[in-house]
């Protein structure tokens, strides 16, 4: 079966530091007709788990602890059965928003998660948020970047748990060394490629460093 990417937008809000704002999350769904992953359950656990519909759903993979992302992960896992999975850098950030249920697994550096015929390499790339991670699958020619990177440049480094100079060198070193064409598909807003983001993000890595 054919290995496919579907994108769910969600709206809620995202806090932190005393402040809110109105967000909307990109939700991806990655696998085929019968076993998929989500990647960063945002806001609607319903919603997601209609979109999943009678697919085997194994894993909630968190690109990063900030509220938006992982807010709805623990009514989907209850709905759903599937696992929660998100780097142990991240609990501190976790805990603010779910401090009576830790996620089930730990992502780690390098490891891969396979579903479906898609297999998933964990890049942990700091900075946005102390365990953020994108995930890269060279088969699909795509990398999940979570909030580290976007159309136009890197995640929001202004709030607690974050740092500039870090997320610089996470892109710099993780992102941008994956080939060109590779599409780039991010936690809010419009998808892009390692290709079209370089030459702005030479930009950035000067002000970084």
């Amino acid at each position: 079966m054919t290995v496919r990417i579907e994108r769910l937008v969600t709206s809620g809000q995202f806090s932190l530091d005393g402040g809110t704002w109105d967000v909307e999350n990109n939700v991806w769904i990655v696998g085929d007709e019968r076993e998929v992953i989500v990647i960063d359950a945002a806001h609607d656990a319903e919603a997601i788990a209609r979109a999943v519909d009678d697919r085997r759903l194994t894993a909630i993979v968190c690109t990063h602890a900030h509220n938006d992302h992982i807010d709805a992960a623990p009514a989907l896992a209850e709905l759903t059965g599937a696992t929660i999975w998100l780097h142990a850098d991240d609990l501190p950030l976790w805990r603010l928003t779910h401090p009576d249920r830790e996620p089930d697994r730990h992502l780690v550096d390098g490891q891969v998660i396979e579903t479906a015929g898609a297999d998933l390499t964990v890049l942990h790339t700091p900075g946005h948020a102390p365990g953020a991670v994108c995930l890269y699958d060279p088969g699909l020619g795509a990398v999940f970047t979570g909030d580290t990177l976007f159309q136009g440049g890197p995640g929001a480094t202004g709030r607690s748990f974050s740092h500039f100079p870090t997320i610089i060198d996470s892109i710099r070193d993780r992102l941008l060394t994956l080939p060109p064409e590779t599409k780039v598909l991010t936690g809010h807003g419009e998808s892009t490629t390692i290709g079209d983001e370089a030459p702005h993000l030479e930009e950035w890595i000067k002000r970084g460093h």
